[in-house]
């Protein structure tokens, strides 16, 4: 049987991987000119940054993790987190909750006594349970934690009001804190969060690419890159993928696209399901690359809250992830700032965005000046984070019914547009071909 998989990235490269090793004839159908997707790296004058955003290997899903390392082998490093929140020109650890004796005694109090006459109102039924992540967020967190960090900062990656995004996602995804690790960091007793990502694993050369790669390497003759497909029908049993130059057929259709580039190259779509998609709403991402002369603070990562500090929301630094991600006597910064279509930094020129970030990480102290900084470089990336808002799961039914009528199977984040993470996007597509073997 003749599978084909639209979209090389994380998703389709493991796909073709794991229905090659049953004996399946694959061929992955990617637009680019290279496969990865939004795992795709770039290395340039000695420096390596991921092109979508800071990636990093961990899981709780240990058969996910185990299938990560193992396609890495030896070409791996592990490091312990290090990350902050940049609050108030302090560094405060994160979760923001496991850094409460940081923080003023003013605020810390605010949120301890938040927190706890919070959580007694909800365990009284005093408070009605939420219906929008604005109202989940106050109601597992209480006033102080909301206020000072969840909110704003979810409000700045989003890009979106946070009472119009439903709470659906965030079981799981944003875990309620013990409150005896809420109450022991507030007196300054060292406490933990997100336990999964304590330690994680990075490509000791490549970038998270190499894991894509690594991947690939058995299947890598199958990728046709630069096959944008422009339509998709059927003829009898099989279907028919074009470009507007050649066409493929196939016995079995798997789709990794977004489903707004999916439903736009088949026949017949009826005009509610366009509108029905059209109103699924996501964020772009430009990832802003800096190298530097010198060191950086040894961070992991940092989450920036307020708007007023600067355009990004998050900043890692690749050198610290591997030696060889910068030159000797240098270090990395990535940059990572969401935008729609449309809003302030969607008008901004690139060398625009480049000068405010600078600007901005000097004053955060992270760079000297610009006479430390020997190269830059700046990446958009359309399909970046899926907006759960009111209306998504009437929506996304809608074009999930739709597609898999089709027979056309839906896997990966802006696929099944859900906020997939790597070893999500892994799981999903492990799980697709065991309940599909055929395809």
């Amino acid at each position: 049987m003749k599978i084909a998989i639209l979209g090389g990235g994380l998703t389709g490269i493991t796909l073709a991987r794991l229905y090659s090793e049953k004996g399946h004839e694959v061929v992955v159908l990617e637009k680019e000119k290279e496969y990865g997707g939004l795992c795709r790296s770039r290395t340039d004058q000695g420096f390596t940054f991921d092109t979508g955003g800071s990636h990093i290997i961990f899981s709780r899903d240990t058969e996910v993790l185990a299938f990560m390392l193992r396609m890495l082998e030896h070409n791996r490093e592990m490091r312990k987190r290090n990350t902050k929140i940049y609050h108030r020109g302090c560094y405060i650890k994160y979760p923001f909750e496991n850094g409460l004796h940081e923080l003023e005694k003013e605020e810390c109090f605010f949120c301890i006594n938040e927190f706890i006459r919070n959580l007694i109102a909800v365990e009284k039924g005093e408070i009605k349970p939420p219906h929008n992540f604005h109202e989940w967020t106050y109601y597992t967190f209480g006033k102080g934690i909301a206020n000072l960090y969840l909110i704003p900062y979810n409000e700045k990656i989003w890009k979106y009001p946070t009472q119009r995004m439903s709470c659906h996602w965030v079981e799981g995804r944003i875990p309620r804190p013990p409150v005896e690790d809420v109450i022991k960091s507030a007196i300054g007793m060292e406490t933990e969060g997100y336990t999964h990502q304590i330690r994680f694993a990075y490509p000791r050369s490549g970038g998270i690419k190499a894991l894509v790669e690594a991947i690939a390497a058995p299947i890598e003759s199958t990728i046709r890159c630069g096959f944008a497909v422009s339509a998709l029908g059927r003829q009898g049993d099989q279907y028919v993928i074009g470009n507007g130059e050649e066409e493929i057929m196939a016995d079995r259709v798997i789709s990794t696209l977004p489903v707004q580039a999916l439903l736009n190259v088949l026949p017949d779509v009826p005009p509610e399901l366009l509108v029905a998609c059209g109103n699924l709403q996501y964020n772009s991402l430009y990832c802003v690359g800096i190298g530097v002369k010198g060191e950086v603070p040894p961070y992991s990562w940092v989450y920036i809250p307020d708007p007023r500090t600067g355009l990004f929301n998050r900043i890692s630094f690749p050198s610290g992830y591997s030696p060889e991600t910068a030159p000797s006597g240098h270090a990395s910064i990535l940059v990572e700032i969401t935008f729609r279509e449309g809003d302030e930094v969607d008008s901004f020129q690139e060398d625009e965005i480049v000068d405010q970030v600078l600007t901005s990480l000097q004053a955060m102290q992270l760079i000297s000046g610009p006479e430390d900084v020997v190269y830059t470089y700046i990446e958009r990336q359309r399909y970046a984070y899926v907006i759960y808002d009111l209306d998504y799961q009437k929506n996304i039914a809608l074009v999930r019914d739709f597609v898999r009528c089709r027979g056309i199977g839906l896997v990966g984040r802006f696929a099944e547009f859900e906020y997939l993470n790597m070893d999500d996007c892994i799981r999903h597509a492990m799980n697709f071909v065991r309940e599909h073997p055929c395809g």
